[in-house]
């Protein structure tokens, strides 16, 4: 929000500097995050001096320039090179001399240098008014009246208006300071503070009278919880044409472009007051009813952008008897717009339910300066004011006469806020007793009304324009703010809070994860939790967002594949190929009973396991590669899991794990199918893992077992087994058979083919026998896996391959 110095000292006179204003306004909670230089002729025409054209010769080399010799206070004349038709000897102008910046009106600049046209030198140019920024004009040079110096300064000759202005970042709540008015009754506040009486100045609307009653139009709301308050005045015999320079330089130095009189009135006094208004032509007003109501779902209306927009039977509408020409409190209609053709005006004041319009705005993807102070909530109470002082500006501006009286549609007053505050609960909450006269005094200059005071407490009432004042604790912040953060002593005593070790230790286990997947060359990812619904089918499992900010952020993730996805196929468009990431996040889902937040971990790795070098083979970043580094992990943590066939239709091929006999994650050879808008053509491997359960039973008791002094010994077997046997299941029954000398399995190689039987394909195991107290015989070893090779035959059908 900007907030121009020089406007803000017509509602409080004060000496302060703009850095000092700014100070304030700061430690108040308006925070100002810089202030900007604001001039009505950009440059403040530095460089451009007053010219006297001595000479004026015709170019030899070119029929449309001329050569001029023209005194600028020098010792010297200078000769510039000038095009313009009007320019004569004897003529005072403005000259932009060598080295001076000036601006064009899309703000572009151009330096003026010395330069060489036609053969002859020109130190210069002899400007016209519209190249200065002084008005439009670009037939000629501007010829000046010849009492000024040569050599003066242009910016001493023409009155060139400068501010400073701040740029406060206003947080949602303080809805009372999006205006000058209002961040002015925040200055005032604090300057109370240093024994300053400073007067709250506000615009006069003494003068406002109805000059006649022939153009009353009827207003009928049709919906009181939405518009509780409504007001509206008819004006004719209006002007519609520019502003004047003082209301155009005040809009334009806070960054709001000046459109017309009538337009530029209303938003004047929207960033005076904080009041938004809007002007309807009300010739265009055929049916003599101003109506406030919603319409039905799909009603066509084309608002001021040009754009066609259906109507939700939400949205509350401004209506010509039946005929939409507003959407409320957000974008006014095309058809009944102030233009240059138009002679009267409806003017309109309101207050709109701030919920309404929000959902309004963000439905249709909207957000004005109507909409932004709406949605925080005005003051309902300042409704008709504002539409008095508007009324008045735009007679100034524009003539006309008011001719209807001023019709008010306000049928439950809202009443101020009352709140009890306890003096002890004040001051436990600050940690510092504020003298009590000092507390009634901030208080004051707050316009919060002390309705009665005890030993224990003090009773308030709260103005209408601070919704954001309900509670206790919330005139305890505005007392302290006023009174000072700085002014409270900082004790010699600390407390601190006795923290939750259990969620201590759990962060230590992820931490403990990312450091580990770090070293093993992964990168971390934050995506958004906030994605499109069109990448799954699982519509029905969906969390879906009220008002979002677009389609595409419309709903929760159900998974954590989708972003990592993106992610991946934003850097393999870009050349990087191999790739791994991971990323700790939420997934959402709806159940019978509400909605479920689930914390998970999602991995995914492609490309190459190492980059491309002519010393190392290739190696895929493969399904084994990445479960070998779950299993790394899993070990880790002292978690025992177990794996199973998957049936995950994001994977082409997959497992699940499982933990304590519930399902935990899946790891697989990704889909892309599934995923629809992904366009991937390398295989990407991923994994999803369930945090809750691994980061409750991480287990960090470290096992130390002492080197075994005799030799292991490695057996292979080559077996036939069905399609459909895992290397899971042949694992478990080694190690079931043979719990004492079994060290490891390993599957060293598949294969499928030539020589092997339909339906089955071929495995190669290798076993690692050891025992820690003797050295195993040849007899001992074969009688294993003998054992072995039985069991797998009578568990699985395998058959050893010859």
């Amino acid at each position: 929000m900007y907030i121009s110095y020089n406007w803000l000292r017509d509602f409080i006179q004060t000496d302060l500097s703009a850095e000092e204003v700014s100070t304030l306004l700061t430690d108040l909670g308006l925070e100002v995050e810089g202030i900007d230089e604001y001039q009505s002729i950009k440059g403040g025409l530095a460089g451009v001096v007053i010219g006297k054209v001595l000479s004026c010769e015709k170019h030899q080399n070119a029929d449309k320039l001329k050569v001029t010799q023209v005194d600028i206070g020098l010792e010297e004349s200078v000769q510039i090179v000038c095009g313009a038709p009007n320019v004569a000897a004897g003529q005072t102008v403005a000259v932009a001399t060598v080295g001076t910046t000036l601006y064009t009106d899309s703000g572009e600049s151009f330096e003026i240098k010395k330069s060489k046209i036609r053969g002859e030198v020109s130190h210069g140019m002899i400007c016209a008014e519209d190249e200065l920024g002084l008005g439009t004009n670009h037939e000629g040079i501007m010829v000046l009246e010849n009492h000024h110096k040569a050599g003066t300064a242009c910016g001493e000759v023409f009155s060139i208006i400068t501010d400073q202005v701040f740029e406060i970042g206003l947080t949602p709540n303080r809805s009372d300071a999006m205006s000058h008015y209002g961040v002015a009754r925040d200055l005032r506040a604090a300057l109370l503070q240093t024994n300053e009486i400073p007067a709250l100045i506000t615009p006069s609307i003494s003068s406002f009278r109805t000059d006649n009653y022939s153009g009353a139009i009827q207003i009928d709301v049709k919906d009181n919880d939405a518009a509780p308050r409504y007001c509206g005045l008819r004006i004719s015999g209006v002007e519609v044409k520019p502003s004047p320079e003082h209301i155009q330089h005040r809009l334009k130095a806070i960054g709001v472009k000046p459109i017309n009189n009538i337009v530029d009135a209303t938003n004047y006094v929207l960033h005076e007051l904080g009041q938004p208004l809007h002007a309807f032509d009300a010739g265009k007003i055929t049916s003599g009813i101003v109506r406030v109501q919603k319409l039905k779902e799909g009603t066509p209306f084309v608002t001021l952008d040009g754009i066609e927009r259906k109507l939700s039977n939400e949205d509350l509408m401004i209506c010509d008897g039946d005929a939409p020409m507003c959407l409320a409190g957000v974008f006014g209609g095309l058809a009944s717009g102030v233009t240059e053709n138009t002679t009267e005006i409806f003017l309109e004041s309101a207050y709109f339910d701030p919920i309404s319009i929000r959902k309004t705005a963000k439905r249709h993807g909207l957000s004005t300066d109507a909409s932004f102070r709406y949605e925080r909530s005005i003051d309902i109470e300042l409704v008709k004011y504002a539409l008095k002082r508007t009324a008045l500006l735009i007679q100034e501006v524009a003539g006309g006469v008011f001719s209807s009286e001023i019709i008010d549609e306000y049928r439950s007053k809202q009443e101020p806020h009352q709140v009890l505050l306890k003096f002890e609960y004040m001051n436990n909450l600050i940690g510092y007793e504020i003298p009590r006269e000092t507390v009634k005094k901030i208080l004051q200059g707050l316009d919060i009304k002390v309705t009665n005071v005890t030993e224990t407490s003090i009773g308030l009432e709260v103005p209408t324009y601070r919704a954001d004042v309900r509670r206790p604790a919330d005139v305890v912040e505005e007392i302290l703010r006023v009174y000072g953060y700085n002014n409270i002593p900082t004790g010699t005593k600390l407390n601190s809070s006795v923290p939750d070790f259990r969620k201590q230790l759990s962060n230590q286990h992820q931490q403990r994860i990312a450091q580990q997947l770090v070293a093993q060359g992964f990168y971390e990812l934050y995506n958004n939790s906030l994605t499109t619904p069109k990448h799954d089918a699982n519509v029905e499992e969906m969390v879906t967002i009220l008002n979002p900010l677009s389609s595409e952020l419309s709903v929760m993730r159900t998974n954590m594949l989708y972003g990592m996805l993106e992610s991946i196929q934003f850097n393999t468009n870009r050349q990087q190929q191999n790739l791994r990431f991971f990323e700790f996040g939420n997934t959402y889902h709806k159940t019978e009973t509400g909605t479920k937040q689930t914390a998970t971990l999602g991995i995914a790795v492609t490309g190459q396991q190492l980059p491309n070098h002519w010393t190392v083979a290739e190696q895929k970043s493969d399904f084994f590669f990445l479960k070998g580094v779950i299993q790394t992990l899993f070990q880790r943590l002292g978690i025992d899991v177990k794996e199973t066939p998957g049936k995950n239709t994001h994977y082409k091929e997959s497992i699940d794990f499982h933990f304590k006999e519930k399902h935990i994650g899946s790891l697989g050879l990704v889909n892309i199918d599934a995923f629809k808008g992904l366009a991937i053509e390398q295989d990407v491997i991923a994994c999803t893992i369930a945090m809750e359960p691994i980061l409750n039973n991480a287990n960090q008791n470290i096992k130390v077992a002492h080197l075994s002094k005799f030799p292991s010994v490695h057996r292979d077997l080559a077996l036939l087994v069905n399609t459909n046997t895992s290397f899971e299941e042949l694992y478990q029954i080694a190690q079931k058979t043979e719990r004492n000398m079994l060290k490891s399995v390993a599957l060293f190689d598949v294969f499928t083919g030539k020589g092997i039987p339909d339906g089955k394909k071929s495995y190669a195991l290798s076993f690692t026998l050891s025992d820690n107290n003797k050295t195993l015989t040849d007899k001992q070893i074969d009688k294993t896996m003998q054992r072995i090779a039985q069991q797998y035959e009578k568990q699985l059908g395998a058959t050893l391959r010859q």
